[in-house]
């Protein structure tokens, strides 16, 4: 009989964690289970799944709907921290056991209904061992489990990636791909950099590609630059990787930042803060440069050293390839079905 699993995400947004919840749902399209999705009302995420053999259930996305919603299942799975008090909620009526995933490095609450809401979770599935370990300090009754993110493995339209390098002719594409949240993902720091080079290397080009609540803030920053560009949201991320000859990510926090695996994927040499589990995955003079966070001379001197030396840009992308491979949605399934299949068991 297969178990039927209900997946969790009310976020209004469609970052990083939406389409970890996505990759997930369509690589278990294939295994033996049963799949509901319960989603914000006129959210994205739902939208995007249709397609796929899912039930899925959309409303306000408070506590009460989510309990609601997640009566007839079999294990509940929260994606993200706005839906884990409505796992908790269902399971105190009718028992249905519920893991968590954690993404993010922010600290937790430190109130007793957090802690309970924690601890009752049969699992925690920490993306990153620093987000486990910060959760195992944070309450040492939390059952911990580390199930990293994976890599998207979307593949690039060749035209539409040729058509986006021809709008910048004979530059070097220095690319960032996130949520305008620059308090998360530092943009400020880009368009600094830019401001630094403009004059001096008129053949580095900025790309930032996406939408967020600090958008108005970054393109009134960057006026009168002429060497970046805001592409605002795309949904073709793949055909923008293909295209670029650098990445970029010059977070302040991340949890393990899964953007710079499908960079990788398309074999591009990284630049990224030293933060969460980043270094998991970028391994400093290996598959890229790790710099310090809120430190834009280490971002403006990293992207120079990879501007004059096409041969290492090649090194890192070869590199970051091949690890890229190691994150793939199947073995992030694998292991998420393990954690179901105990937790089931778990309650018998």
């Amino acid at each position: 009989m297969a178990i039927r699993i209900a997946h969790l995400n009310v976020a209004p947004c469609f970052r990083g964690g939406q389409r970890q919840t996505e990759l997930l749902i369509r690589e278990l399209n294939s295994a033996d289970v049963q799949q509901i999705l319960v989603a914000r009302q006129g959210g994205l995420l739902a939208k995007r799944v249709k397609d796929v053999n899912i039930d899925i259930r959309t409303g306000s996305g408070g506590p009460l709907f989510v309990a609601m919603a997640t009566r007839d299942v079999d294990i509940v799975h929260a994606h993200e921290g706005r839906s884990v008090y409505g796992a908790y909620l269902g399971s105190l009526i009718s028992q249905t056991p519920y893991i968590v995933t954690r993404r993010v490095n922010n600290p937790l609450d430190d109130n007793w209904l957090t802690h309970k809401v924690y601890r009752r979770a049969t699992f925690v599935a920490a993306i990153a061992p620093q987000i486990a370990a910060i959760m195992g300090r944070y309450d040492p009754l939390i059952q911990l489990q580390v199930i990293h993110d994976s890599s998207s493995e979307l593949p690039a339209d060749e035209a539409k990636s040729a058509l986006i390098r021809n709008t910048f002719p004979g530059k070097l594409l220095v690319g960032h791909v996130a949520a305008l949240d620059n308090q998360q993902k530092g943009q400020e720091f880009i368009i600094r950099v830019a401001k630094e080079l403009q004059e001096s290397h008129p053949d580095i080009q900025f790309l930032l590609v996406g939408e967020g609540a600090d958008e108005m803030m970054l393109r009134k920053a960057a006026e009168g630059l002429n060497n970046l560009a805001f592409t605002g949201f795309v949904d073709n991320v793949s055909d923008y990787l293909a295209a670029l000859d650098v990445f970029i990510l010059p977070s302040n926090k991340e949890g393990l930042g899964s953007i710079l695996l499908d960079a990788m994927n398309h074999r591009l040499p990284v630049i990224a803060s030293s933060v969460g589990g980043v270094p998991e995955i970028v391994h400093d003079g290996d598959n890229g440069i790790l710099i310090d966070p809120g430190q834009p001379t280490q971002l403006k001197e990293a992207i120079l050293r990879l501007s004059k030396a096409p041969e290492l840009r090649r090194q890192f992308g070869d590199k970051g390839q091949r690890l890229a491979k190691n994150f793939s949605a199947n073995v992030m399934c694998e292991k998420y079905l393990a954690l179901y299949q105990a937790a089931v068991d778990a309650t018998k």
